[in-house]
């Protein structure tokens, strides 16, 4: 089977098939723009593209794997010196840029090949092998410069119809969201999803509440900020009683939104877990239930456990936290030119290490409690989740938003500290309405009130800049 078989196959010409924006192309002529692009690659090993939410990336990404051509997506919004990185260190060939970005590119790097979509072919490209690569992601970043995630035709494609399967999707499906289009979310699940499985595809550009309701769609995604402030205006949310399934992640979905989506909504929403290295591994399903806090079940062929410091197994009681970690047909073949940092998240046995602590019930449920760094506090001897403090915090009628980290502290080694954007809230009284919900040594030594938390593209929290102010 081809990677993009729908598109591959397809006879389809309703116009609106795929819609960026208020742009439209039907599947036959997203196939002729694509190939048309593809004659452009002939030879070339991989690709950079400029992925901004915008059809001429889909058609560029599209046309790059239609050539055989590994992808390396360029976050629009990198600054010189981590675009340049990129560009030098995944060595790519080309850089498909829109054909009305102006001017010749002058800058250092690959030649650029314009996008052009008025241009049409009906070249057939042979199909390349399953194990080839498919894109190049490069990482945030947090602990030193992006590091490219290599992933395989055959990981796209597991991970896909992992996906399929748990989530019923079906060529019925019209696809909705806005995510940017250089990450796994935006680009594997909500671009090359569709033109694998079928199904239209309508990114309503900047996901904005009134954008989404007014997309009529049957499968959603978002990110847990896209989904408050979607309930944060009610109208926008009941506009979504139609759909068949509201899907959440990237981070962990507060339970207060995710009860409030459900009150507005009519949808206990699906979360789901994975990472660029290992793509989507864990997910609730379509057909089963949805808890609050929790991302299901391993998707087939995926296997997971968690382990101590020392490698030993932690028990399946849905309250022991150790690492995550996973081997399947999702993960990656290995970061490009770091053959260091690849043995240093491969166990002897070939287990991924995620860096991730979780939990796994009794029926094989997993919750996330989030990155060892800085997610898992250890103070006084006791090992406390932040997201159990952030959830207690976010309880509070006047918290909008929260953080937690654990902090140097002389007498308990780590402190709880929590960062709150709320209104009219003073410190003492959130550390009481902790300590009211939560056992006395969980509830926060420290609240700072802030204006705004950090956050990247994908509205994830970056507590490292929290931890180091």
């Amino acid at each position: 089977m081809r990677l993009l078989n729908w598109l591959s196959e397809s006879t389809d010409e309703r116009p609106d098939a795929i819609r960026i924006d208020d742009r439209v192309v039907s599947w036959v002529e997203l196939r002729r723009l694509a190939c048309a692009v593809a004659d452009d690659l002939r030879g070339v090993d991989r690709v950079a593209v400029e992925a901004t939410a915008s059809l001429e990336t889909v058609v560029g990404v599209v046309g790059a794997l239609l050539a055989g051509a590994a992808v390396v997506p360029v976050p629009p919004d990198s600054g010189p010196v981590e675009r340049g990185h990129i560009l030098r260190d995944s060595a790519a060939g080309a850089l498909l840029v829109p054909a009305h970005g102006g001017g010749p590119d002058e800058s250092p790097g690959p030649p650029t090949v314009p996008v052009d979509l008025s241009r049409r072919s009906d070249t057939v490209h042979p199909e390349p092998d399953p194990a080839d690569t498919a894109l190049i992601l490069y990482t945030s970043g947090t602990t030193g410069a992006p590091k490219g995630a290599v992933l395989s035709r055959r990981a796209v494609a597991a991970c896909l119809d992992g996906l399929a399967d748990a989530w019923a999707w079906t060529p019925d499906d019209l696809l909705v969201h806005g995510l940017p289009l250089f990450h796994v979310h935006g680009l594997v699940l909500g671009v090359l999803g569709p033109l694998r499985l079928g199904g239209r595809l309508h990114h309503v550009g900047r996901p904005r509440p009134q954008r989404y309701a007014a997309a009529a769609g049957t499968l959603y995604f978002g990110v847990p900020t896209v989904w408050s402030r979607i309930v944060a205006d009610p109208d926008a949310a009941r506009a979504l009683r139609g759909a068949r399934l509201l899907v959440s992640g990237s981070a962990a979905l507060p339970a207060a939104v995710f009860d409030d989506l459900a009150t507005l909504t009519g949808h206990h929403a699906v979360e789901r877990y994975g990472m660029t290295e290992t793509l989507i591994t864990v997910s609730a399903r379509a057909d089963g239930p949805r808890r609050p806090g929790t991302v299901g079940l391993p998707l087939p062929g995926v296997r997971t456990r968690v382990v101590d410091e020392q490698g030993g197994a932690v028990a399946a009681d849905g309250v022991a936290m150790g690492e995550l970690q996973v081997c399947g047909p999702t993960l990656f073949d290995g970061y490009l030119n770091r053959p260091d940092a690849d043995a240093a998240t491969r166990t002897p046995d070939g287990w991924f290490r995620t860096g991730d602590v979780a939990t796994i019930g009794p029926d094989g449920w997993h919750r996330i409690v989030g990155r060892a760094a800085t997610d898992l506090i250890k103070s006084g001897g006791y090992r406390i989740g932040a997201g159990e403090v952030e959830d207690a915090l976010l309880a509070h009628p006047d918290v909008r938003e929260a953080a937690v980290v654990g902090t140097p502290h002389p007498d308990l080694g780590q402190q709880v500290t929590a960062y709150v954007v709320g209104d009219g809230v003073d410190e003492a009284e959130l550390i009481d309405f902790v300590a009211r919900q939560l056992s006395a040594h969980k509830r926060p030594r420290q609240v700072r009130l802030v204006d705004a938390l950090p956050r990247n593209a994908l509205g994830k929290v970056q507590k490292t800049r929290l931890a180091a102010d």
